[in-house]
């Protein structure tokens, strides 16, 4: 390990980090989007399961990758196994900039919201015209500049470095994130359909559970822990070698499945407090957040002047937290593989992604050709390609590429010094025993499950 390597000062602002690397988008947008159409409880369920069992061992195993070698995906793969295991490592970061290409455009308008509704909740709310949000996506300026504020403030973060840059915006956005989270979820406490909403999320009947809502659960509980795509064994890198990889692993994945469940008792109530709301929900995620909710912050609910702002600032943080971490990815690789200095890898790193940013921002209407562009079938424009391509291909494959190395080609011993789980005795313990398990055999099985779900027809983006 390099001697001048940066790590987290704290276990705290590694946990919070890596929480915050996972508690993204996902957690507020896609998880309720999905767990709304698979009907709850049973899917909840079954969600809970998959994450213990699927998400969990290979976070543990990214971790111990990069925690064993204090290196970024290219050259962790490479010292642990050889020169040609150095590509799983790379496509990781291909598949950090992939995701950060379009993901920091929807990010950006997480901004476009809360001024929106500080704006309703100083002068009043007007309902936005018939296709206004169609319109915004076609405004090319709006579009550009809105991904590129993000861009900005997450280059500017991860240019500060690790303890100095991203542990003190996780120690600052984590903690406000959370405070904000609390609050609305009190709010809605004495809202009229919290006990329906509880009855939806904790009640399972699996005869309500589609049958695509199992590889569904198993699908999201992969992708939600940003897993597969070197983040976890780059944030694992700067882990001090006296942390425990499983206590950590386990509070960011605890974290990670309260958040989402939070997100949803905070929607689903105010849904189900709005009478004839729960058959006008649009089909997809992105109207349930950006177009459904904004409006019912101001029409429907008390409060909602001040409940507006504050969720798109959840929202913001969540999403800022995530782009950190994926640029933080091929920042870290520019470092280790081409000896770049921080400030130079950052400034690199930041115009190359935002070109991939320009094109997807493009995509929405204002180009042509750009939004026409199909690679994959009713997925028109390159945001929609990229986002497809990113979560039924890149991430999967990725993620079984990582099971079948720890789990096959790093040594038993190696991994059992790396996580510690040994008894009294100094034998290894069942639990042990059990991840090691779960990573060789049930976490392949089940990556491979997804992998020939999309093959026919699946789609998990």
């Amino acid at each position: 390990m390099a001697d001048n390597r940066d790590h987290w000062a704290s276990r705290i602002g590694f946990i919070l980090a890596a929480a915050g690397s996972a508690v993204g988008l996902g957690n507020l947008w896609k998880f309720p989007y999905i767990t709304w159409h698979n009907n709850g409880g049973a899917f909840v369920l079954v969600y809970l399961v998959c994450v213990l069992i699927i998400g969990l061992p290979i976070m543990m195993a990214e971790i111990l990758i990069g925690r064993r070698t204090q290196k970024s995906p290219v050259p962790a793969f490479e010292e642990l196994g050889n020169r040609g295991w150095g590509f799983v490592g790379l496509f990781g970061v291909l598949t950090g900039f992939v995701i950060l290409g379009y993901y920091s455009v929807i990010a950006g308008w997480s901004i476009l919201s809360f001024w929106q509704c500080i704006n309703w909740s100083i002068s009043g709310y007007v309902a936005p015209p018939e296709g206004a949000f169609g319109e915004f996506l076609a405004d090319a300026p709006s579009q550009i500049l809105l991904s590129l504020t993000f861009l900005v403030a997450t280059a500017f973060i991860v240019w500060r470095g690790v303890s100095k840059g991203i542990e003190k915006a996780a120690k600052f956005l984590m903690p406000v994130l959370f405070a904000i989270l609390a609050y609305l979820v009190i709010r809605v406490l004495f809202f009229p359909g919290i006990g329906q909403t509880f009855e939806f999320l904790f009640r399972p009947n699996f005869s309500e559970l589609p049958t695509t809502g199992v590889l569904e659960a198993l699908g999201h509980a992969f992708f939600t822990l940003s897993l597969g795509m070197g983040v976890m064994i780059t944030y694992g890198s700067y882990m001090r070698k006296s942390e425990s990889i499983v206590r950590s692993a386990g509070t960011v994945v605890f974290l990670d499945t309260i958040i989402a469940l939070l997100a949803c008792v905070i929607m689903y109530t105010i849904i189900f407090s709005v009478p004839g709301m729960e058959d006008s929900i649009s089909a997809s995620a992105i109207g349930m957040l950006f177009m459904t909710l904004p409006r019912l912050f101001y029409t429907e609910l008390s409060g909602g002047v001040l409940i507006g702002p504050l969720f798109y600032i959840l929202v913001a943080f969540a999403a800022l937290t995530s782009t950190i971490s994926l640029l933080e990815v091929i920042v870290s690789f520019f470092i280790d593989k081409l000896k770049m200095k921080r400030h130079s890898a950052t400034v690199l790193s930041t115009c190359i992604v935002i070109f991939c940013s320009i094109y997807s921002a493009l995509s929405l209407g204002a180009v042509g050709f750009l939004s026409e562009f199909e690679i994959f079938g009713d997925k028109p424009g390159v945001l929609s390609t990229l986002d497809h391509l990113a979560a039924n291909w890149m991430l999967p494959l990725g993620g079984l590429f990582t099971t079948i190395f720890v789990g096959w080609f790093v040594s038993r011993k190696l991994a059992l010094e790396q996580l510690r789980m040994v008894d009294k005795t100094g034998r290894p313990t069942f639990y042990f025993n059990l991840w090691r398990f779960f990573i060789r055999f049930i976490a392949p099985a089940a990556i491979i499950a997804v992998i020939i779900a999309v093959i026919l027809g699946k789609d998990f983006s």
